[in-house]
């Protein structure tokens, strides 16, 4: 279960006429810094110009189609299209990439594109493409101003530390743990967001409670370790550590679940949403050789992140 938003942004998930607009396309997985510039650049051309802004995405990856096995994404399509809102979108179209993966590049934008939404500008990023074998991209795009009556603009690389941003570099990140560059790229915490859910109930064994979380399965994996974190509930923040992985130590069901110690808080929140962001790396998983040798280096963790915090 994820938490539900009430968008202020019309969602639409079929091709419906919405004349003179300033689109934006791209799948944005992840909304990173990168995205967030061209985004950005349709919402303010279309407010400069009083007009209205989309953006054009998918319920899933392209990737996917192409190598037909599913592909784990940053956020969540609930949580991407809410960061996409934040940026000031009027429109988000979210479409089946299958629906028009064989089209032909031109024809893409003749005839769903300015058919359907008489486009006044149209942003993309550097390396965008689109149609079938991917032969459409900003070239293409440019080359067609004139015919369709829209401008172009294509928003150059991002670059962070000499690296370019991109959604591939950030799941590296995070698949190595490095949440610190994982989030310079995007902008803000990487997240997870999803209902509390009953677990072995072992942290009261240990004198810690926490509240459990299935990491979803469709979400790009963060290497097992513990992490300091921020935790939001009912929109107030608290500080916390988060252990994900299996807890070798207490657990023998060898499955992955994500556990959060929320510092200063004692509440009931079972069945309730809460979004956890990934701060900062503490150290790996391990297996200790006694609960009371884990007990100390919680303790241990606690006492680091608190620090941490209040330096």
């Amino acid at each position: 279960m994820y938490i539900r938003y009430n968008y202020l942004m019309e969602i639409l998930t079929d091709f419906e006429e919405k004349n003179n607009l300033v689109l934006a396309l791209g799948f944005f997985d992840g909304v990173h810094i990168a995205h967030q510039k061209v985004i950005s650049k349709a919402v303010n051309f279309a407010k400069e110009n009083n007009l209205k802004s989309s953006v054009i995405t998918f319920e899933k990856s392209p990737a996917e189609y192409f190598k037909n096995t599913e592909i784990k994404s940053i956020t969540s399509l609930s949580d991407k299209l809410k960061l996409i809102e934040d940026l000031g979108i009027d429109y988000s179209f979210v479409f089946d990439f299958k629906n028009i993966a064989k089209i032909d590049a031109y024809d893409y934008i003749k005839n769903v594109i300015v058919k359907n939404f008489t486009p006044k500008a149209i942003v993309t990023g550097f390396n965008h493409t689109f149609g079938l074998n991917k032969f459409g991209n900003g070239e293409l795009l440019k080359n067609l101003e004139k015919e369709f009556n829209f401008k172009y603009f294509e928003i150059e690389p991002e670059t962070l530390n000499g690296e370019v941003i991109s959604s591939t570099l950030i799941k590296q990140y995070l698949s190595e743990g490095n949440v610190l560059s994982a989030n310079k790229m995007l902008g803000r915490k990487f997240f997870i967001k999803n209902e509390v859910v009953k677990g072995e109930q072992l942290g009261r064994t240990l004198g810690f409670k926490t509240a459990n979380l299935i990491y979803p399965e469709n979400i790009t994996d963060v290497k097992n370790g513990v992490y300091g974190a921020t935790v939001i509930y009912n929109r107030e923040k608290f500080d916390g550590i988060l252990n994900f992985g299996v807890k070798p130590t207490v657990s023998k069901l060898n499955k992955k679940i994500l556990e959060v110690n929320i510092f200063d808080f004692d509440k009931d929140i079972y069945g309730e949403d809460i979004i956890v962001e990934f701060k900062e790396k503490i150290r790996d998983e391990k297996k200790f050789s006694s609960i009371d040798e884990l007990k100390i280096q919680i303790k241990k963790d606690i006492e680091y992140w608190r620090e941490k915090n209040n330096a």
